[in-house]
């Protein structure tokens, strides 16, 4: 996790140069990132060596600037019409980023595309776009939250304890105050999410964007202490999507009938799947879980097509479910009564 803390402290470093075409004092990037002056010339020195045409100059007083240069490295870059085109039509792929690190960069970029394209091959390719398209069910507009976000980061990056007011879909209070440690912020399904150490749970929680409304980075010496091992990948690989447990995984084996099995061969729906084909057309698919909590829903959603095999308890989950959801839909009888579910 120390790799990529530099490497956001990095693309920080970055930002303000690329913004900045006078140049910035070293002290200066030093004081905006928090880290010591030898810090910041060591990440100088890995941009410059990574390619990035960084160089420095020395101003009045023996005052010395860095600064992005525009004769060469990125201020030589050149698109084909057919390179720029096609990234301008790419661009309704980021829109699930609006708000996020990479969104105002690419916004900038996507407005010089259209000015050198002239607006007329803009209109055409604007026709041409409407030949794909990318649904936007369930994704998350993060525009107004650009400040917000920028704030977390800078806990993330900066190890800095942060305050964070949030709203649980469960909670029974308006509004709860959390001390958290921001460790990563993970893109899954169209929304953001941030794991953290949670210092009121005393353990890593998983904390939906869109249901922050307020981030406080604490400033001074408060600093938190990040695990060194900690990878959002691994600290997720038994999950089936966004939440994860601490506990070990699990076998979970699934039977689908022969009606759907094609989906299940078409998706890799997690990296444990394993799939095995049944005698009758169906299949028998397993997983090793360690949270059922997003799994549940997913076996769920094939209805009468998916029985749990193991484990049990998880089985008894999805029996009690069909069960409740059985009371909600009474069967009418023909003398008018109403005949309510009798399963067990």
């Amino acid at each position: 996790m120390a790799e990529t803390t530099q490497l956001m402290r990095q693309w920080r470093l970055l930002q303000m140069l690329s913004r900045r075409g006078q140049g910035v004092p070293l002290r200066d990037m030093a004081e905006e990132t928090g880290v010591e002056t030898r810090t910041i010339l060591r990440d100088l020195n890995v941009l410059r060596n990574a390619g990035f045409p960084l160089a420095e100059h020395v101003q009045e007083r023996g005052k010395k600037f860095w600064y992005l240069s525009r004769e060469d490295g990125i201020g030589q870059l050149q698109f084909t019409l057919e390179e720029a085109s096609a990234l301008y039509l790419g661009r309704q792929y980021l829109d699930a980023f609006a708000g996020t690190l990479f969104w105002s960069g690419a916004q900038s970029g996507f407005g010089k595309i259209r000015a050198v394209l002239g607006e007329t091959t803009v209109e055409h390719l604007d026709k041409l776009a409407e030949a794909t398209h990318m649904t936007s069910i369930s994704q998350a507009d993060y525009s107004a939250r650009a400040e917000m976000i920028d704030d977390l980061m800078v806990g993330i990056e900066d190890c800095k304890v942060t305050v964070i007011t949030y709203q649980s879909l469960r909670s029974t209070e308006p509004v709860t105050h959390y001390n958290v440690h921001p460790y990563a912020m993970v893109f899954h399904k169209g929304a953001l999410y941030l794991i953290a150490w949670s210092v009121d749970h005393s353990a890593i929680r998983t904390f939906k964007v869109d249901r922050i409304s307020e981030v406080e980075v604490k400033g001074g010496l408060l600093k938190f202490e990040r695990p060194e091992r900690f990878d959002p990948g691994q600290y997720l690989e038994h999950s089936f999507g966004i939440f994860a447990d601490e506990g070990p995984p699990q076998t979970v084996r699934v039977k689908f009938s022969a009606a759907v099995r094609r989906i299940l061969e078409e998706k890799k729906f997690h990296p444990s799947q394993e799939l095995r084909p049944q005698p009758d057309g169906g299949i028998v698919a397993c997983f090793q879980l360690a949270s059922f909590e997003e799994f549940r829903s997913f076996v769920l959603s094939f209805g009468r097509h998916a029985k749990v095999l193991e484990p049990k308890g998880l089985a008894d989950d999805i029996r009690q479910e069909i069960f409740e959801m059985q009371a909600m839909y009474p069967v009418p009888q023909r003398n008018g009564h109403v005949r309510h579910s009798d399963v067990t």
